[in-house]
């Protein structure tokens, strides 16, 4: 280890040539990689409703489908435009009231609850169209594309589809902007931070190569979210600059102290390591406890960043390094004094006041929990865009001219008694908020055999061996009354057809809550497990990983309990990885001043010199990296149009400052009270020759015991 550094200096404008040249193959992997921007696909595969899906591609060849919304056009425009739709690939068929009434049946036979639901009052019509290709593949989102193009917002689509393509046009116009925000508002906190205008620049530079080299290498696994894409190089900046400014530290420090820059820069290359390496591990291992998570966009996520911020370690130690070397008369040239201030001064304040700190510790505690633990959250993907986007315009249009809400399909057997089909479909038209059911049985009535009818209607509801049936709803997908509809439903047919399912967005949707309110214990568990177990072993003690523990876990109560007060929603997903990232990337504020603590009381002080000390002497440091954190997140936060990415980000921004708060004062004042029971129940805080003197006392029956811990 010691040989490393030298290594690297050596080396170092090899690893820059070599390190400049691996962008290549980086770029070519992150513009090759896929970007998946359907949430409901990362749903587990073997449940019901995704089984459903695969059903209908392989049965019906439909693997989406969209309620079209069209406006001012009559009967004939829409059926030229129908005819024009069905042109586009993967576009398998159209559905409407005029095709319906086209068939062998005179129009009055046609029921008027299905004539109601598919033409409005004010002369808008539904078309249902249905795609040859699952909800998020490329060549659905094209047919989308096109479909758009053939009228001048007459022709407003909703469901699935529409939806993720409206989420890809906003990230592609979004996504480079957040990291250009993220890294001007960086720039601006480390221009106060640091004493030279250049080593920021490097900083920057390093961190960004490292996040392209992690983008790049994303190519391996074929796809990534947008959720992903969005916040990846986000997060990465955010968690990982705290090795850049420790690298930077450890090597002024070390200037003074040998004969010149290469060996200062070895010698930092070297504390560096063995420092990172321990912080990282906490913050990988968050990153990772997404991994235990059933809804797979857990894995996504945390494999990023984890890989991120293995990375960003290893550009810390080698890209930084050289860098530094090499523009080190720039640096030098540019050198100012840091303008922001020494807030470590705080530290003889926080020890005098201590029994107020930990008065409003159990204050808050309390309220802090509930409010967390009685967040409202949503999970209508459409509530995340903005109005403008026609999706969303497609959603309200179904509402306020249909009434209408969520659609959702039926696969039954093929072979049930018509009769059965017809008494199936009446019972769920009976279900609150149910528009109306659309099926064969429903189209042409229980008397009429389907072997009269056309076969272009059949084709379109029966394959033979399963029928579909569409169920208009008046709900809203996500909602609590959409969910109760679904369970409803599913009885119902349960009582029909055993094999019989239910599928559409809203299922899907009920599903996904189901799944991540497990999941959301689950990787809270996991995500505390793990990093109890490695503060356990890093700082070697039994109390401190539960003071620690608990103390970012309240950070996170605090900051998760907020909405509850102020009212706001949250998207399901914050709810879910919020704790996790927080605790992971911020428990390393907490160890950082705790290692001064121990280091402090190791070398013989007292219990509040020793506290003291630890504050004065790192706070800065926590300042400085959660700042950096607040920067990267804050910005991203306030300017997306994406209520999904826009609410992670606030929530990190603020998790950051509130557990840079609870380190600054709660902390210290719980070293305070429980100084005496850290002391006995960790290693390294008694200087070993000093405890064998009070032992060699003990053991001679002094009565007058040296005293090495004190306080």
């Amino acid at each position: 280890m010691k040989n490393f550094g030298k290594v690297i200096v050596k080396l170092r404008i090899p690893i820059l040539i070599l390190s400049v040249i691996l962008l290549i193959p980086a770029a070519i992997g992150y513009f090759n990689t896929r970007i998946n921007y359907d949430i409901l696909s990362y749903l587990p595969e073997d449940i019901e409703t995704m089984e459903g899906q695969q059903i209908l591609l392989d049965e019906f060849q439909t693997g989406a489908f969209s309620v079209c919304a069209v406006r001012g056009m009559e009967n004939k425009q829409i059926a030229t435009l129908a005819d024009e739709i069905k042109e586009i690939d993967v576009v398998k068929d159209v559905l409407w009231y005029g095709e319906l009434a086209d068939t062998s049946m005179p129009m009055e036979i046609l029921p008027s609850d299905i004539k109601d639901s598919l033409v409005a009052e004010d002369g808008t019509q539904l078309m249902i169209i249905t795609f040859a290709s699952s909800m998020s593949t490329d060549e659905t989102l094209e047919a989308v594309e096109e479909i758009r193009a053939l009228t001048d917002k007459q022709c407003l689509l909703s469901g699935m589809s529409a939806v993720v393509e409206d989420i890809k046009l906003l990230c592609n116009k979004e996504a480079v902007i957040y990291v250009i925000i993220a890294v001007i508002l960086c720039a601006i906190v480390l221009s106060f931070a640091m004493d030279s205008f250049v080593v920021q620049a490097l900083f920057l530079a390093s961190i960004g190569m490292s996040i392209l080299y992690n983008m790049g290498t994303n190519f391996i696994s074929g796809e990534i979210s947008f959720i992903t894409q969005a916040l990846a190089a986000v997060l990465q900046l955010a968690v990982t600059m705290d090795y850049s400014i420790f690298l930077w530290h450890s090597y002024e420090e070390n200037k003074e102290k040998t004969a010149n820059n290469n060996e200062a820069m070895a010698e930092a290359i070297n504390q560096t390591l063995v420092s990172v390496i321990g912080s990282s591990i906490t913050t990988v291992a968050g990153f990772l406890a997404m991994c235990f998570m059933t809804f797979t966009l857990g894995i996504d996520l945390g494999i990023v960043m984890a890989k991120g911020v293995v990375f960003g370690v290893i550009g810390c130690v080698t890209i930084l390094p050289a860098m530094i070397l090499v523009f080190d008369k720039a640096i030098e040239k540019t050198r100012h004094r840091a303008l922001l201030p020494d807030i470590g001064r705080i530290g003889g304040f926080v020890t005098k006041y201590y029994p107020v700190f930990i008065i409003v510790f159990l204050v808050l505690i309390g309220p802090a929990y509930y409010g967390q633990a009685n967040n409202k959250v949503y999970y209508d993907l459409v509530a995340t865009l903005p109005d403008s986007l026609e999706s969303v315009l497609a959603s309200e249009v179904l509402e306020d001219s249909f009434d209408q809400g969520a659609t959702h399909v039926i696969l039954a057997k093929s072979d049930m008694e018509t009769k059965d089909a017809y008494n199936m479909e009446k019972d769920i038209e009976k279900v609150d908020g149910v528009k109306a059911c659309l099926g064969l049985t429903s189209v042409a009535g229980p008397l009429v055999p389907k072997e009269i009818l056309s076969d272009d209607i059949v084709e379109k509801l029966d394959n033979g061996k399963y029928q579909m049936i569409y169920v208009m709803s008046e709900y809203k997908t996500g909602s609590d009354e959409v969910n109760k509809q679904c369970d409803a439903i599913k009885e119902i047919i349960k009582g029909y057809d055993e094999s019989a399912m239910l599928i559409g967005e809203a299922p899907c949707t009920e599903d996904l809550i189901e799944i991540t309110d497990v999941d959301f214990k689950t990787v809270n568990i996991a995500s505390i497990a793990m990093i109890f177990v490695i503060i356990a072993i890093v700082l070697k003690s039994i109390s401190l990983p539960f003071i620690l523990v608990i103390l970012i876990e309240f950070g996170i109560f605090v900051n998760m309990g907020i909405p509850h007060y102020t009212g706001t929603v949250l998207p399901f997903i914050a709810s879910i990885v919020i704790g996790t990232i927080q605790l992971g990337a911020t428990v390393d504020y907490a160890i950082l001043m705790t290692n001064r603590y121990k280091r402090e009381r190791y070398e013989g002080n007292e219990k509040k010199e020793a506290i003291k000390t630890a504050v004065t002497t790192s706070l800065q440091s926590v300042l400085v990296s959660a700042l950096s954190f607040f920067a990267a997140t804050f910005g991203v936060g306030i300017y997306s149009s994406n209520d999904m990415i826009s609410a992670l980000c606030i929530l990190l921004a603020r998790g950051a400052i509130i557990s840079l708060l609870c380190v600054a004062f709660i902390l210290p004042a719980l070293f305070m009270v429980f100084d005496p029971i850290i002391i006995r129940t960790s290693a390294g805080f008694i200087h070993k020759e000093k405890k064998n003197k009070k032992e060699k006392h003990n053991s001679g029956g002094m009565t007058n015991e040296v005293v090495e811990v004190k306080g």
